[in-house]
């Protein structure tokens, strides 16, 4: 074995810090079993960007876990750092399992940190003319730094030398190690020299280059008498001397020069396609098949079938709507997969293309009237329209595609390019309209309420829908990003859809789907109608097997008739108002730019986080809060502002209006206009019945569940929702249904008892976990109550009730564990429901609404300490899951009662437990009325729901009615 290398490049992987880098960068993920997955993610795809830059050498470093010499030297190194979060430590074998399918070496040693195998490396590579990236954060790292030695931070892409470390630190790499002597590190408990911070530290060894001589030169240093002073106390002591050598690297690890066993290796595709199919990293396992295939060789085609992962395009093939947007996320394992001690057995991956079909164009009479009598004779099809856009109260349609038999289907063509035969556009409606309008013939397709959108645009009323094979994956796989066509026929028949960038191509080229050849949509169109008859043929007998057919046909289904009703009917703006209320914003911020520079002495990018941290803590002194998990910086986010400013600091509570302010403006008040329908003169939101995990709906372009509510300014976007001239805004609002369900499902007699004498419940628990009597209880105890009683129902730690009260953690800890005496019995189900979760694999609603999860994840405990974001999400999931549940029967009752009524009055919005109206003042009582009876009586629970309605000329100025 040689132990020479040729030159080439070497990439030094800090698995552990990365793990950590990406876990608090990437948002929460989650695999189709549960398991969070974004730090694997992350390192995944930092890891496909070592293999773009072409690595030839990739070794990934682990610390051993065990004392290394500076625990020996200082033990108390790093003995203060907080234990890693849950979700953190269960994804490190996952990450180990990518490492290894990717034949990526790892390297460790007894005795050593993981930071003095890198240096080790880096020093041996270097030297054997590598040119040497040690990818990491950690900031000692940085003293590797030389003519061929790099450091590369992987989640921003961005590389430091020689001249970045001065243009950051002001020092040279040979000098960090007395840098890092001088400024010491908190986390890791290096004493380093009170008061003494990088910047000071970099003047003194830009003017004596070496620590000794730095020393020996204290009276004369720069950064006044108190500074110098504890430079000669650290010296005295011999914190100094202990912190350099905590802080220096070792570049003599004992380690086997095995360079051709590191050399860069062809991953184990198989492997990572099992994995990433495990995970539902479907990105990942497209390009490692791609990657695959590529070759050509025998060898490659028979890995991709053994692992059952095989992708051949075909030559008909139909992909995203032009009118309607495809999501294009991982798909995962059913609901009754067999669960064992292990966790969920994850389903074989999906076989192979055998997808054949005939798509017929029909675009002639005749063979319209041959098609419509054939489809005349059919109870149940699929149909999918396409359109000239994604927006079905502007869209024009292209197209029927019409399937009944799986492998065939029928596109008939009413506008299309002057070269190709189309039909009148009227005549095939008029044609269609009575099977349309049937309601004893059942219709199918992805997302159908689009297209029931664009029919009523167009005149006709569709009913008898009867499947939506998108709905139907959501109610099997509710924990999933994805419910998508694409993704759903890849999955269940190994098929990939053709993009529909295909047809109608991409940015300035793009053209609109009536400009493309008949021939190409029919074969596009027809292929979706037959991949929705396909799903729906696929998917509901798993319906049927998990019992959700009563859930899926008398809930989710009708539903959509009901959501459609919503997005169709719009909700009025008054565009001059917000016009009005965007210039008074702009002077608001303008003064308060003002104010801001006159606190901050002078002017300065607001928005620039360096500048900014540079004013507050540099210039101003301000205590930092915290540091980013990157760069170690200051932190300015939104929480650290709002400590400051708790700690009575005027600049940060500038900061923090101005930011507010200018995010008001810019989401709401200057793009709600522009999002108003020439035609309708409304907005027309779009709610989405697939998204949130727990059956709540959500809304999107735009979001209308989310105009602010509890600030002044936020308050004032809401008045700029009118009904139309003469008629008044109703809002009807269930009255803290979460905390009367949790009180259904506990049967605490004292919650029990406090809803039925209609109590203030936040009042009740504030007497009793700060032992006041209820007439005493302040204000501000009675929202300290308010924060626990919502804290407990989403599985708050004490950690996060710390956080958002701005309290000590043990404070925190005390207020939950006060509750929880007073209140056993809601800790006990929290403690039964996890641990039947654990059992089932699968958290219930109470109309059968299952979300499943990871039993591996959820630990049997009889705490509420360090739970795991799949513990919080179990406990979430019974209680929002089963109040999504009411407010859908709620709406539902509503719109059967309004549509049966002569009542002037329409829905407009459902705003989570808040239903929105317009209504004429003339049926305001029996409206109230009506709609107070069905939200109250939606549910049957062991307490009463209670329902607050109030009117009012627009959205924000409503009174209550009685």
């Amino acid at each position: 074995m040689s132990d020479t290398p040729p030159a080439g490049s070497l990439y030094l992987l800090d698995a552990h810090g990365l793990i950590y880098q990406m876990f608090h960068g990437i948002g929460p993920m989650s695999a189709p079993d549960g398991r969070p997955t974004n730090a694997v993610f992350g390192v995944t795809r930092a890891l496909m960007s070592l293999y773009d830059r072409g690595a030839d050498y990739l070794i990934a470093t682990w610390d051993r876990g065990g004392k290394t010499f500076r625990e020996e030297l200082a033990p108390e190194y790093k003995a203060h750092r907080d234990p890693p979060p849950a979700d953190l430590t269960v994804q490190e074998p996952m990450v180990d399992q990518v490492l290894d399918a990717m034949r990526i070496p790892f390297l460790s040693a007894d005795g050593f940190e993981a930071d003095d195998v890198m240096a080790t490396l880096a020093s041996e590579g270097a030297a054997r003319g590598l040119s040497v990236y040690i990818c990491s954060s950690d900031k000692d790292l940085r003293q590797c730094l030389g003519s061929q030695v790099k450091i590369l931070n992987l989640r921003k892409a961005e590389e430091m030398d020689a001249a970045g470390l001065m243009a950051t630190w002001g020092v040279r790499p040979e000098q960090v190690i007395d840098f890092q002597a001088l400024v010491g590190d908190a986390v890791d408990n290096v004493p380093g020299v009170p008061g003494v911070g990088p910047k000071t530290a970099a003047k003194w060894l830009q003017q004596y280059p070496t620590l000794a001589d730095v020393v020996a030169h204290a009276d004369e240093l720069p950064g006044g008498p108190k500074a110098r002073a504890a430079l000669k106390e650290a010296v005295a002591n011999g914190n100094l001397e202990r912190s350099k050598k905590l802080v220096t690297l070792d570049t003599r690890v004992p380690l086997p020069m095995e360079w051709d066993t590191w050399r860069r290796r062809d991953w184990d595709g198989q492997k990572l396609l099992e994995l990433f199919h495990e995970f539902g990293f479907r990105g990942f396992a497209e390009r490692v098949r791609k990657t695959m295939t590529a070759g050509g060789a025998a060898r490659n085609a028979a890995i991709l079938e053994d692992a059952g992962l095989a992708s051949q395009p075909t030559a008909v093939k139909a992909a995203a709507h032009a009118g309607r947007p495809k999501v294009a996320k991982p798909t995962g394992p059913s609901l009754f997969d067999a669960i064992d001690n292990d966790g969920p057995v994850v389903p074989p991956p999906p076989p192979a293309d055998n997808w054949t079909g005939e798509y017929t164009l029909i675009d002639t009479p005749v063979k319209f009237a041959g098609f419509l009598t054939d489809l005349s004779k059919q109870p149940r099809f699929v149909f999918d329209l396409e359109t000239t856009s994604f927006e079905p109260r502007r869209a024009d349609i292209v197209g029927y595609a019409i399937s009944w038999e799986e492998g065939k289907a029928y596109y008939v063509p009413v506008r299309g390019p002057a070269e190709d035969q189309v039909l009148d556009p009227d005549s095939v409606l008029a044609a269609l309209k009575p099977l349309f309008e049937n309601p004893a013939v059942k219709k199918v397709n992805q997302n159908i309420k689009y297209d029931l959108l664009v029919l009523r645009q167009a005149g006709v009323r569709l009913a008898g829908v009867a499947g939506d094979p998108m709905v139907a994956h959501y109610l099997l796989h509710a924990g999933e990003r994805s419910h998508g066509l694409d993704d759903l026929t890849r999955n269940y028949f190994g098929h990939e859809n053709i993009p529909i960038s295909d047809l109608i191509g991409k940015g300035k080229k793009q053209i609109g789907m009536a400009q493309v050849r008949t021939a190409k949509v029919a074969a596009y169109a027809g292929e979706d109608a037959d991949a929705a008859l396909r799903l729906a043929n696929r998917l509901e007998p798993e319906i049927d097997q998990g019992g959700l057919r009563t859930l899926y046909e008398t809930l989710e289904l009708p539903l959509i008739d009901v959501l459609a009703e919503l997005e169709f009917n719009g909700v009025r703006l008054d565009v001059p108002f917000l016009a009005k209320l965007s210039k008074e914003m702009e002077g608001q911020l303008a003064t308060t730019e003002t104010d801001i520079y006159a606190l901050a002495g002078k002017p300065f990018n607001i928005g620039s986080p360096k500048q900014l941290r540079e004013i507050l803590f540099d210039e101003m002194k301000l205590p930092v809060q915290k540091r980013t998990d990157t760069t170690g910086e200051p932190s300015t986010d939104q929480e650290s502002l709002e400590r400051l400013a708790a700690l009575g600091h005027a600049l940060p509570t500038k900061i923090i209006e101005h930011r507010q302010i200018a995010k008001l403006k810019g989401t709401y008040v200057d793009a709600l206009p522009a999002l108003v329908n020439p035609s309708t003169g409304r907005v027309h939101t779009s709610f989405n019945q697939t998204v949130a995990a727990t059956g709540r709906l959500s809304s999107s372009d735009p979001n209308l569940q989310n105009v602010p509510s509890r600030t002044e300014q936020g308050r004032q976007i809401r008045q700029a929702f009118l009904p139309p001239d003469g008629w008044l805004i109703l809002t009807a609002d269930y009255s803290q249904v979460e905390l009367r369900l949790l009180a259904n499902f506990t049967s605490d007699d004292a919650l029990q008892q406090a809803f039925a004498a209609d109590k203030d419940v936040h009042a009740i628990v504030a007497a009793q976990i700060f032992n006041v009597p209820e007439a005493e209880v302040t204000k501000a105890q009675r929202g300290v109550a308010k924060t626990v009683n919502f804290g407990v129902l989403y599985g708050m730690s004490g950690t996060g009730l710390a956080a958002r009260l701005g309290i000590s953690r043990a404070e925190a800890d005390q207020f939950i564990d006060s509750y929880f005496d007073r209140y056993p019995k809601v800790l006990q189900y929290q403690t039964d429901l996890l641990n039947k979760a654990r059992q089932t694999g699968y958290v219930g609603t109470l109309l059968g609404r299952r979300r499943r999860f990871d039993p591996s994840a959820i630990r049997p405990r009889s705490s509420y300490q360090q739970r795991s974001t799949a513990e919080r999400e179990a406990i979430n999931m019974e209680i929002q899951g089963s109040a999504a549940d009411l407010m859908k029967l709620a709406l539902l009752g509503v719109h059967r009662r309004l549509s049966e009524s002569r009542l002037r009055a329409h829905l407009l919005l459902t705003v989570h437990d808040e239903l929105v109206l317009e209504v004429h003042p003339d049926d305001l009582r029996p409206v109230v009325d009506l709609v107070r009876t069905e939200m109250s009586g939606a549910m049957s629970l062991n307490v009463p729901l209670k329902v607050d309605v109030a009117a009012g000329p627009n959205w924000l100025d409503v009174s209550s009615v009685k």
